[in-house]
């Protein structure tokens, strides 16, 4: 439940701290006095969307921090604990609004999105407003509330996500269909690109090999000519040669008896520059004595460069590439292929999601038929009591047109309703007045109230239109929801304001300067005289007050 409540600098708010507590809290006051400026910070608090018209003039932020006990709200303590924001304590929602319209959002002092507010929020709060039976005149609401009521909320999800899924796979089902034709053509002319490329078989360093073999064949003559010339300059030249070169420099330096340390070194490089130019010689050789020249070898060479550079020109790609192609190729034939395999599970995912949606959408309409009996009275026997004697209330469920799995379920769900004895059942938008719609939602607000799992209800001003008896009457209902839970109720019914176990005031402080919003706790003379007030009249009179006296003392007891 909301225990504690600080607004700082919101509208005509400068600062304001409430402490709340179980049961019926009645808040009331002028008009303009900033009541509903409370709940509207709240509903910041809540997630609601904000500007920066809300901030206080001359300030530069508005500030609200709304604290709840969630000792009796495991779905909200289960919600924080998979997102790590739980924490010892009340839970603290806090929304900041800057000057310039920006807005953060906090859970427990961790930064939050703003849906994250509204997605808590809705477990910790049931708001009804005093417009809240415009949306009465729609389905969607007689739905939502018939599966509230019903405890049905979740199952009401489940239907609607298997209506979905159905609905995609399908989609995915007919997209692969629809493009039957195209893709049979498509696997014809990959399968005959992929047969030209494996009957290449070009292997994975063939190309650079073949280049390479041809180059070296194409150069022969001039290759084994370099050879020889080389050889016969390092070793076989008669007018000097290399080695002959370095073999007499090493006699001449070895033949000194000793030698400088700086000429070792130097004997020591010509000894091993003899090793390698004899080594670089071999070489030489063993390539000239296995080197063969073979004319036919070239052409062949030719001929599989001549295909390999062929299919590349074809593909309009570099020769390098055509391996890679024909990995996407054979990548993109299997999809093709098991599009075909696809086919088959989603016709089997179709008509499982089908089986699964009929029997979640079955269990919920049985759900709706038993809770819309139950509902339909209880509305039925309030509308008695808020000064609508005879009239009549039921439920109807009119059986889908859809053949396909409809996210709704398997009904459509229409509030009828008779206002007056001797009228026919008729739908709510057709039939209901001003009045007697406001009397109507109360009614069906109040009903579905009690099977609420949040256990704070806040009811702005819903006792709009409603006077005398039925007054008090509504006082005495929400009085009733107060004992079972948390119920802030704003009201300018004396009928009602006396009917609460506790009463705030708002009212406004003046200055000199400035106006801003303040909140007493009444209790005893100064509660009496408020709803006295509130009963009528420019001046408090002994009847008024005696009057005020006796509605607070009848309804405590």
């Amino acid at each position: 439940m909301l225990v504690h409540l600080s607004i700082h600098n919101y509208a005509i708010v400068e600062h304001l701290d409430l402490e709340l507590d179980t049961g019926m809290t009645v808040i009331t006051g002028e008009t303009g006095a900033g009541k509903s400026i409370m709940l509207d910070a709240l509903g910041l608090a809540l997630g609601d969307r904000a500007d920066s018209g809300a901030v206080r003039p001359g300030t530069d932020k508005a500030d609200i921090l709304a604290s709840f006990d969630l000792t009796a709200i495991p779905e909200a303590r289960a919600w924080l604990a998979e997102r790590d924001l739980e924490r010892e304590g009340p839970c603290i929602l806090r929304r900041v609004i800057t000057a310039e319209g920006r807005s953060r959002a906090y859970i427990n002092g961790s930064p939050c999105p703003q849906g994250d507010l509204r997605a808590l929020g809705e477990l910790l709060i049931d708001i009804h407003n005093q417009h809240e039976h415009q949306s009465l005149l729609k389905n969607d609401t007689h739905r939502r509330l018939l599966d509230e009521y019903a405890g049905a909320s979740e199952l009401a999800r489940q239907v609607q996500m298997a209506a979905q899924r159905w609905r995609q796979t399908r989609q995915e089902l007919e997209r692969l269909s629809n493009a039957g034709d195209e893709q049979r053509a498509r696997q014809q002319l990959l399968n005959y690109q992929l047969e030209e490329l494996e009957k290449l078989a070009l292997g994975d360093r063939e190309l650079e090999e073949l280049e390479l073999e041809h180059k070296t064949l194409s150069n022969a003559e001039q290759l084994l000519g370099n050879c020889r010339q080389v050889i016969d300059l390092c070793s076989e030249s008669d007018a000097g040669n290399v080695l002959s070169a370095l073999t007499a420099s090493l006699q001449r330096l070895t033949s000194l008896q000793a030698l400088p340390g700086p000429l070792g070194e130097a004997v020591n490089l010509l000894a091993s520059a003899q090793i390698q130019v004899k080594e670089a010689v071999g070489e030489l050789n063993r390539f000239l004595d296995h080197f063969d020249v073979d004319p036919q070898r070239q052409q062949s060479i030719e001929e599989r460069l001549d295909a390999i550079y062929g299919l590349a020109r074809k593909h309009r790609i570099p020769p390098g590439e055509l391996i890679p192609l024909q990995q996407r190729l054979r990548s993109e034939l299997a999809g093709l292929n098991a599009d075909d395999e696809t086919l088959e599970r989603l016709d089997r995912e179709l008509a499982a999601y089908a089986r699964h949606y009929r029997e979640k959408a079955g269990e919920l309409g049985g759900l709706r038929r038993q809770a819309g009996e139950r509902l339909a009275t209880a509305v039925e026997g309030q509308m008695q009591r808020l000064g609508m004697p005879g009239g009549l209330f039921a439920i109807e469920l009119h059986p889908s047109t859809s053949s396909e799995p409809h996210p709704q379920g398997l009904e459509q769900v229409e509030f009828l309703v008779s206002a007056n004895p001797g009228q026919p059942l008729k739908p709510l938008a057709r039939v209901a007045s001003g009045g007697e719609l406001s009397r109507i939602s109360l009614a069906i607000q109040v009903i579905t109230a009690q099977t609420s799992r949040t256990p704070t209800l806040v009811f702005d001003e819903v006792d709009v239109g409603i006077g005398g008896p039925t007054a008090e009457v509504v006082g005495q209902l929400l009085r009733q929801l107060g004992q079972q839970g948390q119920v802030l109720t704003v009201t300018h019914l004396p009928q009602v304001a006396a009917q609460g176990h506790r009463h705030l005031f708002v009212h406004k402080a003046r200055g000199i300067d400035e106006t801003r919003t303040a909140v007493a706790h009444l209790e005893g003379d100064s509660r009496i005289a408020e709803v006295a007030r509130m009963l009528g009249g420019l001046e408090l009179t002994e009847e008024s007050l005696a009057h005020a006296r006796r509605m607070i003392g009848s309804a405590q007891t």
